[in-house]
């Protein structure tokens, strides 16, 4: 997962040469047979930071700042407005408990102007994505009539076209944190005490072992010219 920055916070659009070295390195991924999906993210401020406690859902509206942002996992919805997926984020909290979620739309071909929009879609992809918590860093797993409920909702909204996928992370401790500097890349492993700045997008590689994810992360970092890049392992 690689950190945004204020010019991706202010809506830029990717110029030709990021388009073409990010490209580049898809496609490479893509032959290796290590590629697995990847998406970036819209602005902060076309999104929503919901949190859930003790029965009281509050919703803020973005732009966000960075405050709490591990992530614990991940889903891509398409549905046709955020409230609907800020609907679908609510059944999740009912399932697992009190949480905090970020959901921002999924960039799109036609977002940055490589593809038209479809004329008859009215939907879009959104990421629904869950902060961890100290249960989830110390790799507690949920309740098993928890772990039911995220299902039935996962299955009944797949069957429906809204639920496309959902990722778990393991705890942080199993990471690496990638920065990159005038003095090269740095590497840190985890586990990520705090991690304040927010997520522009991610990549998800199936390899042999952190080292090999480490060595795509490098690339990518040079690939999508960021500052900092966290590698997750997938549960």
């Amino acid at each position: 997962m690689h950190k945004t920055n204020a010019h991706w916070e202010a809506g830029g659009i990717p110029d030709a040469d990021l388009i073409a070295r990010v490209g580049s390195l898809m496609g490479e991924l893509a032959r290796s047979g290590a590629l697995q999906g990847g998406e970036g993210l819209r602005a902060s401020s076309e999104g929503v930071r919901v949190t859930f406690a003790g029965g009281t859902r509050t919703v803020v509206p973005g732009p966000l700042g960075g405050e709490h942002e591990l992530p614990a996992a991940f889903s891509i919805l398409r549905a046709p407005s955020i409230d609907a997926a800020i609907a679908w984020a609510s059944r999740q909290a009912a399932a697992l408990g009190d949480m905090e979620v970020d959901i921002r739309p999924v960039t799109e071909p036609w977002d940055i102007g490589m593809a038209a929009k479809p004329a008859a879609l009215t939907t879009r992809r959104f990421m629904v994505l869950r902060k961890a918590t100290a249960a989830t860093e110390a790799g507690a797993a949920p309740m098993p009539e928890q772990r039911s409920a995220l299902a039935r909702l996962i299955d009944e909204t797949t069957r429906d076209g809204v639920h496309l996928v959902t990722e778990s992370m393991r705890p942080s401790r199993r990471g690496r944190r990638y920065r990159n500097s005038v003095n090269g890349i740095s590497v840190y492993d985890g586990p990520f005490v705090e991690s304040k700045e927010l997520i522009a997008g991610y990549v998800i590689v199936s390899v042999e072992s952190l080292d090999a994810a480490g060595r795509w992360a490098e690339r990518y970092i040079e690939a999508v010219d960021t500052q900092e890049v966290d590698v997750r392992e997938l549960e």
